[in-house]
């Protein structure tokens, strides 16, 4: 009998479990079925690669060294099997294209507006969603070529060991009031102003919920109820007057509402674009950084309240180069 992937993976979940009753039920096999199983690789290897006893099983010296070659081995295979997924996906024929995830914003609308200039023969796609996590997955998968998302502070992305990530600019936080607020003749307000308030945020599975919480913490006060729905339900809810809003300082002037800076940058959003390393995309990574900073240079200008407070001394939009790989 020769050694196969399925005889590495049994060898692997006996160690693991610790007794083949425990490993028989993880792997959906009768005890007695799996011990003949074992008896035929052991064979087939030489000898014998687990001490039974009372207590469970224990790896013998020949079952240690088979085991660490099967965890080495095992792991390769399965990122062989997902790489080649990943380029099949990827290339599609052949053909030039753009398959970009985001979350909902005006920089993936203008990196698209300055890739079909770029490359008009060049399709694109894009996935949006609220899930950072489920946007850098699909990158990982090969679904996407691009991920373009956001985090709070300095807080790692998701997939930061799989995926290649670029900051492309950091913003502060701002906050989104119906016109006849009082304090909208601001330009910065005091987190603490706003303390009483019923406030509406658009959902994600990142740290922000936990950074703005300790952030009214810090400012003497709990915020009295929050409501995570989509952006145009956000809008809907400051317009009417029933909650205040965060946003990014780019957010695009709105009829209705107005939006204003938090004193002392209470909450910074960092805008992040991803990549697998070893994908085709990579080669493209440095035009499309390009393109997204870009994006956001124009939706920084066309944000009156962002641009007046940048004029006033507030900030300037940082762009770093810094990249991680996995």
């Amino acid at each position: 009998m020769e050694l196969e992937l399925r005889h590495l993976k049994t060898i692997r979940a006996i160690a693991d479990a610790g007794s083949l009753t425990k490993a028989a039920t993880a792997l959906g096999l009768a005890q007695p079925a799996l011990s003949a199983q074992l008896r035929r690789i052991e064979r087939s290897l030489g000898g014998t690669l687990f001490e039974r006893g009372r207590c469970g099983v224990r790896t013998t010296a020949l079952g240690e060294l088979v085991l660490d070659r099967a965890r080495v081995v095992l792991p390769a295979v399965h990122d062989l099997q997902e790489e080649a997924v990943r380029f099949a996906r990827a290339w599609d024929g052949g053909s030039r294209g753009f398959r970009l995830g985001g979350t909902h914003g005006p920089l993936l609308g203008g990196l698209i507006d300055r890739l079909a200039e770029a490359e008009p023969d060049a399709s694109v796609a894009t996935h949006t969603s609220w899930s950072e996590r489920e946007i850098a997955a699909q990158a990982v998968e090969g679904r996407l070529d691009y991920a373009l998302i956001g985090t709070c502070g300095e807080s790692a992305p998701p997939e930061a060991g799989r995926l290649a990530w670029t900051e492309v600019a950091r913003d502060p936080v701002f906050v989104m009031l119906p016109t006849g607020h009082p304090l909208a003749a601001l330009e910065e307000i005091p987190l603490a102003e706003l303390a009483g308030q019923d406030w509406a945020d658009v959902p994600g599975d990142g740290c922000f919920g936990d950074c703005f919480a300790a952030a009214c913490v810090r400012a003497g006060f709990t915020p009295a109820r929050v409501y995570e729905t989509d952006t145009a339900s956000c809008v809907h809810l400051v317009q009417v007057g029933r909650a205040v809003g965060l946003c990014r300082a780019t957010f695009p002037t709105t009829p209705g509402l107005v939006t204003r800076a938090l004193a002392g940058t209470p909450l910074v959003w960092r805008h992040l674009l991803g990549w697998h390393p070893a994908s085709p995309a990579a080669a493209g990574a440095p035009a499309v950084i390009s393109h997204v900073r870009a994006a956001h240079h124009e939706a920084a200008r066309r944000s009156a309240s962002y641009s007046r407070w940048l004029a006033a001394g507030g900030g300037a939009p940082r762009h770093n180069a810094m990249q991680g790989a996995g």
